[in-house]
């Protein structure tokens, strides 16, 4: 039995190579389009995202006259945003205040906080809510390489533990994988890669000293005298659990509840209007103060949005091919777990670490004639149910390396160029796009990335 990726191209038409010119030329711009000409594409990206996306769903709908895919494409992508966007409401209302000493010990345990958080309120959500007090912390000693260990360790490799945590692991969790998978398979790697880049930020950390930014000389000494933190719009952490919530409400594990039952699947829109209404009446009654105190726009979020239109719907020949060529006895060889983990990792930290789990997660499932678009055949993928022994290991190589390769640069993961726009909005000059990468990517970064490979995909001690 093919993938039901494989059957449809052939009884309609061959999905062509050429078709995938429309992701790469979009994920191309995205990577090079705010360093080369970001003028045009500050002003034109949603237009360019939509065209590319609405141009493939149209060859899809009128030339090969295919509604299977587009419509499984929609409904994912319509859970992604709308939970993305509701998150993002509810914790821009949530205005935090630290007054402290900004000493290593308190960076790293704040930092850590994050890492937490981001498993609950998502990355983007902690970045969101902490990278202004992590800054206004440290104003009197803040440097650019503080700024990337936020991104490394907040906007990444926290969110590894639950779908809430990273958009790869969300979109894992659309297409079927349980929601406690992450949590059971990955903690210890979790816990790794979070005490590592907290003890190297540590090292770091301890060597700075006063920088430009220093306030006056009281206002370090009142920091110093004593420990508070001031929470602004309490009242946005009842409809952050609301959202949450309702993550939980999918048809597809509870039997009963309201769904639109397409091509054996069921999809959700109960979820999804209760996280919209929350966002809805959170947005209308947020604290005004929270909101002005964290700067709050819709601008960073619909960025996402309409970018991750182009995205989903653009890599759907992508998806169709590559499921083709892992079905294919020549290659599905080479579908290990080590491929797996530096290929999707390579990708994650060059294009975006969505939409390449999306795509190694096709792959590995087409090695057992398994289709990432049903979500039974997912979850039995991600449980091994039926399967020969050792297969699990595939989706943690993939898992693993979508949301820890995504801190790679700055295109790596959403939240990334978020962090990097309010670090810059506050003074802070942030590197360049290769200066981050071989300043501090590969130094840092790329060692705990190759000991948790050895660790866990390598030897498979965990």
């Amino acid at each position: 039995m093919l993938t039901n990726f494989i059957l449809l191209a052939q009884a309609q038409h061959e999905v062509a190579v050429y078709l995938i010119i429309p992701f790469l030329l979009l994920i191309g711009m995205i990577a090079s389009g705010p360093v080369l000409f970001g003028h045009f594409w500050e002003h034109n990206y949603k237009k360019v995202a939509v065209t590319l996306g609405l141009t493939v769903l149209a060859y899809y709908l009128f030339v090969l006259q295919d509604q299977h895919m587009p419509i499984h494409t929609f409904f994912e992508y319509a859970s992604f945003a709308i939970l993305l966007s509701s998150l993002y409401i509810a914790a821009g209302g949530i205005y935090i205040n630290i007054n402290a000493s900004a000493t290593p010990a308190m960076n790293v345990a704040l930092m850590a906080l994050g890492a937490v958080m981001a498993n609950i309120i998502g990355t983007t959500g902690a970045s969101l809510l902490l990278i202004r007090p992590f800054i206004r912390l440290n104003i009197h000693r803040i440097k650019s390489y503080q700024i990337v260990f936020f991104i490394f360790i907040v906007s990444n490799a926290g969110g590894l533990l639950t779908p809430l945590g990273d958009p790869p692991l969300f979109i894992g969790f659309l297409k079927g994988v349980p929601f406690f998978w992450t949590l059971q398979h990955l903690f210890v790697p979790w816990l790794l890669a979070i005490a590592a880049l907290c003890l190297i930020f540590f090292v770091v950390d301890s060597r700075n000293k006063l920088s430009n930014y220093a306030p006056r000389p009281e206002v370090i000494a009142a920091n110093e005298a004593k420990t508070e933190f001031y929470i602004s719009g309490k009242r946005n952490l009842l409809w952050l659990a609301i959202i949450i919530g309702a993550i939980f409400l999918d048809p597809n594990v509870i039997d009963g509840l309201p769904h639109i039952y397409y091509d054996g699947n069921k999809f959700s829109f109960l979820r999804e209007i209760i996280q919209l209404t929350a966002a809805f009446l959170c947005y209308r009654n947020s604290d005004k103060t929270a909101l002005a105190g964290n700067h709050f726009t819709f601008g960073p979020i619909l960025e996402v949005v309409f970018l991750f239109f182009g995205i989903f719907f653009t890599m759907m020949p992508a998806l169709q091919l590559s499921a083709k060529i892992a079905s294919s006895p020549e290659y599905s060889q080479y579908i290990t777990p080590n491929f797996l983990y530096w290929a999707t990792g390579s990708l994650s930290g060059f294009l975006d670490n969505a939409p390449t789990y999306a795509n190694f997660l096709s792959l590995a499932m087409a090695k057992y004639d398994m289709a990432q678009n049903n979500v039974m055949e997912v979850r039995q993928f991600a449980t091994g149910t039926g399967l020969e022994p050792g297969t699990i290991i595939l989706l943690e190589a993939i898992s693993l390396a979508s949301v820890l390769f995504g801190a790679f640069t700055y295109i790596g993961n959403g939240p990334n160029f978020m962090v990097k726009a309010i670090a810059e909005s506050a003074g802070i000059k942030m590197p360049s796009f290769f200066a981050y990468v071989f300043k501090y990517s590969i130094p840092f970064l790329l060692p705990v990335l190759i000991l948790i490979w050895y660790l866990v995909v390598e030897l498979k001690l965990f």
